[in-house]
């Protein structure tokens, strides 16, 4: 405790890190505000009483994202989803049109132009996505029906998705960690009191088990924490030798270093990704409409079949965007042109193919551990009884996004501790930022 209460004094004491994270509280608690404020004419109690059907399912995940926003018909309802959709696409346009591609390595003229594109993809993306969700979240009998309410309440919604996307971009620049991972992440745990404590309610009350079945839930909780990060954290290094250079009187080079090659490179994408093809045959027939088969299961997320399904797309997801991001070849030349090599194989394409089977190797214990993490929710609700809205937080996109966000923001106060010769954050332990360099010398 002693040395808890010393660190925070170092960061404290620390001007440029004191003042980044104030202004990334300040602009959270503006987020977390505007979450609260309705749209102009919806009756909010009435609203309320009807909104059961938008904590269930993959509209529950969603309302968990936007901190409860898209339940209550906030400004905010439709929160950074349209803005990570409209990246996800500009993403996705790179790495198949040549006119992207190109400006992808124009440097900063070229991410400016590609930001620009996405900001502009986002007002098109919201603007789809603002009639669809009035219809069919905010129910006729608690808001008005005239076509200035429509236009005004769509141009608000639009209005609320590109200020929470400056929001994020400003606490990128002038706060802490990344802007929009980190409004995701105040989004997800503002669920989760209440969460809890519908949890400890019933463990109470109908339920039973008491104070020891929550501590047993707990438990298991933290054990699936630290699974995730062991998910997010693992690598698998590469020995890179690179050859002496001796410029006047210094020599350069001769050194070993690692390329850390991630267990899970592809990040959330893939559950994305499966959650989005999934929802697709639902979508199609209808949510309001009484249906069978396949759209029945797919409904049921907590079914064995929904959730084989859903392993096996994300295992397939988890290639295909492994495939897309990790590019041996660049690899294997980038290395060659700093005079680098893999001991014992030749610099060139035998050094590309080396990659390329690692990286298959590792990839499937990867999309494993990922598509188990992405169903334990699953588990969790039908072999622990919990309620939907505390089971979410066992595993899936939620769990990965927190751990990735936290372990990324503790990285960058490290970083600051570490450049003004203070003890990082921990003297033992693993944070990303220490020991998961992109080049780590030996």
């Amino acid at each position: 405790m002693k040395n808890f209460i010393k660190k925070i004094k170092d960061i404290w004491s620390i001007e440029e890190l004191r003042f980044r994270i104030l202004v990334t509280l300040g602009f959270i608690l503006i987020y977390r505000l505007g979450s609260f404020i309705v749209l102009p004419g919806v009756d909010s109690v009435a609203l309320a009483a009807s909104s059961a059907s938008r904590s269930e399912g993959i509209l529950g995940t969603i309302n968990m994202f936007t901190g409860g926003a898209f339940a209550k018909a906030s400004i905010f309802a439709l929160g950074i989803m349209p803005y990570i959709s409209a990246s996800i696409v500009v993403q996705l346009l790179g790495m198949a049109i040549p006119y992207f591609q190109r400006m992808q390595k124009e440097g900063e003229s070229g991410r400016k132009k590609l930001n620009q594109i996405t900001r502009m993809l986002t007002i098109l993306i919201t603007a789809l996505q603002a009639p669809t969700y009035i219809a069919s979240q905010v129910p006729a009998d608690v808001r008005p029906d005239d076509f200035l309410w429509w236009f005004s309440s769509v141009s608000i919604l639009i209005a609320g998705t590109m200020f929470v996307m400056w929001l994020g971009e400003r606490i990128t620049d002038k706060g802490l960690g990344n802007g929009i991972s980190l409004i995701i992440m105040v989004g997800i745990i503002a669920d989760l009191p209440f969460a809890f404590f519908s949890e400890f309610g019933a463990r109470m009350e109908s339920k039973g088990g008491g104070l020891i079945m929550l501590l047993v839930e707990l438990a298991f909780l933290l054990f699936v924490i630290i699974i995730s990060i062991l998910l997010v954290q693992g690598t698998r290094k590469i020995p890179v030798q690179f050859a002496k250079k001796i410029i006047g009187n210094k020599q350069y080079g001769g050194q070993r270093q690692y390329i850390p090659l991630k267990v899970n490179a592809a990040g959330v994408m893939p559950i994305i990704f499966a959650q989005a093809i999934m929802f697709i045959p639902i979508t199609l027939v209808g949510l309001s409409q009484s249906s069978t088969g396949l759209v029945n299961i797919l409904s049921d997320h907590n079914g064995w079949v929904y959730n084989t399904i859903f392993l096996f797309l994300i295992v397939v997801f988890t290639y295909f965007y492994t495939a897309i991001m990790v590019n041996p070849n660049q690899m294997a030349e980038d290395m060659k042109r700093n005079g680098g090599f893999v001991p014992g194989v030749k610099p060139g394409k035998k050094t590309a193919e080396f990659i390329d089977e690692i990286m298959s190797r590792i990839t499937l214990p990867g999309s494993l551990f990922l598509g188990l993490v992405a169903i334990l929710p699953a588990f969790a609700k039908n072999l622990l009884d919990m309620n939907d809205q505390f089971a979410r937080f066992y595993g899936g996109t939620s769990l990965l996004i927190l751990v990735g966000v936290v372990l990324d923001t503790l990285q960058q106060i490290e970083s600051h501790l570490l450049m003004r010769h203070y003890d990082g954050l921990m003297k033992s332990g693993r944070i990303k930022g220490r020991s998961s360099m992109t080049m780590q010398q030996a």
